[in-house]
């Protein structure tokens, strides 16, 4: 009975965001292959600055979710007014990292592009592609503010328990963003033919419209969502707790925030070989990141529910729940690689390519495929450990790790060795062997367990 409810709370909080970020995903996905219709270039470039746009989003994600979890535990602990200072909390740091990111792809957004053309190939013009990936970026740029905002609201939302609303909103925001797509990249009914600059706009007034309806649904259901009742008549947070919530809530930033940056700079190590790698990655990425989603929310569900029995000092069930969850998202997680290998040599013909781009997409899929049940048992693993507050060891097992030991075996392999580009990806993806042995046996010992709001009484 204990399984079956662990398993009932976690694929009723998991399943809406599955579905929103499943269909933001097949909504990039259509994206991809729109724009791969245009040409390698375009795929390419589209494939670099989402790759500066990815290392963005991640550093929000990391930046709120050292609040959200004081905000789950909270909510277990029905604490109103605690909740809202994580809230208050989220608004300055989504600010800061704006300002920031803002900067860095305002100032050196061409010296980061140009950091994944240094490759050769003989089929990709990297002046044209230079071309499309600054015209992308600096659209991307206007819809930035937009998604800072709805991920502070629909992160806080989810801490309660509440997700069927964000993922509403990202449902109306993908569809605007598939019918822009289709008139604006290619100009179709009177509108204008952007191409690349036409996919970026799309995305970007699919940002503004999600943001919209996330925060005027939230306010007009402020009766069921009682947080936003005098949400804004002060942004001050009690100093007993500030200083916690921020000391945990650096780590997690870093750790995101680097991790992306170790996930770009593994694409540049690859890109050493050439353009086509990227482009390749690129489609084997679009379609990877469809079924991902599933792992990832089960992740996020692990962190809020065993975060809110942790709250209500429920010590020896939070245990007993994290080992199931993680078994039970490894096994999912197998289920998802049968059905990524079964399509891998048909998706990538989707694009109107080079024959040596498909057929590096169609391994790097299968490769990908064959570890996703170890990344679905390490992403529960990864949420566990951050339920109880244990953000620098994430720290260290996250983004420390990619940077000491994949991003480096990746130069090495690529720099000095003959090693063709498939071994190389299979050997940095299997050294998160090390990563699970480590994690499951932190989880057994239980070091991860606390009730952290009751540490701030």
């Amino acid at each position: 009975m204990k399984n079956n409810q662990i398993f009932r709370r976690a694929i009723s909080l998991a399943v809406p965001m599955m579905i929103q970020n499943g269909i933001t995903n097949a909504v990039s996905l259509v994206d991809n292959v729109m724009v791969g219709k245009l040409g390698t270039e375009a795929i390419t470039a589209v494939s670099i600055a989402g790759q500066l746009i990815f290392v963005f989003n991640l550093a929000i994600f990391g930046g709120l979710s050292g609040p959200g979890i004081y905000g789950a535990q909270y909510y277990g602990q029905k604490n109103k007014e605690g909740f809202q200072s994580t809230v208050r909390i989220k608004h300055m740091i989504g600010l800061g990292v704006l300002v920031l990111g803002l900067c860095a792809f305002i100032f050196g957004g061409e010296f980061l592009i140009d950091l994944y053309l240094r490759g050769e190939s003989k089929d990709i013009d990297p002046v044209l592609t230079m071309e499309h990936a600054k015209s992308y970026l600096g659209i991307m740029l206007w819809g930035l503010p937009a998604f800072v905002l709805t991920q502070i609201y629909a992160g806080s939302l989810r801490e309660t328990g509440a997700s069927l609303m964000p993922m509403a909103a990202g449902i109306v925001s993908v569809a605007t963003d598939v019918v822009g797509n289709y008139l604006l990249i290619y100009g179709k009914f009177g509108f204008p033919q952007m191409g690349v600059e036409g996919a970026a706009l799309a995305t970007v007034i699919s940002r503004i419209a999600e943001m919209l309806i996330v925060i005027t649904i939230t306010f007009i259901m402020r009766k069921k969502h009682d947080f936003v009742v005098g949400l804004y008549k002060t942004m001050r947070v009690p100093r007993d707790i500030a200083p916690k919530i921020i000391q945990k809530s650096l780590p997690i930033f870093f750790n995101e925030f680097l991790w992306a940056g170790g996930m770009a700079a593994l694409t540049q190590c690859y890109s050493r070989r050439g353009l086509d790698i990227v482009a390749g990655l690129n489609i084997s990425n679009a379609l990877c990141n469809l079924l991902n989603v599933v792992f990832i929310a089960l992740g996020n569900a692990v962190g809020i529910l065993i975060g809110q029995t942790l709250g209500a000092s429920r010590y020896k069930d939070a245990k007993e729940e994290a080992f199931r969850m993680m078994w039970f998202t490894g096994g999912v997680s197998f289920i998802l690689t049968v059905i990524l290998i079964s399509i891998a040599g048909v998706f990538p013909s989707l694009y109107d390519t080079t024959e040596e781009v498909r057929s590096y997409a169609t391994f790097f899929i299968v490769i990908t495929a064959l570890f996703f049940p170890l990344q679905g048992f390490l992403n529960a693993l990864y949420f566990t450990l951050r339920s109880g507050g244990k953000t620098l060891v994430t720290f260290l097992f996250d983004s420390v790790f990619t940077w000491i030991i994949a991003v480096p075996a990746a130069a090495l392999l690529c720099s000095l060795t003959s090693l063709p580009i498939l071994a190389v990806f299979a050997i940095v993806q299997s050294a998160d062997f090390i990563k699970v042995t480590i994690g499951y046996i932190l989880i057994k010992k239980g070091v991860w367990i606390s009730n952290l709001v009751d540490e701030n009484r």
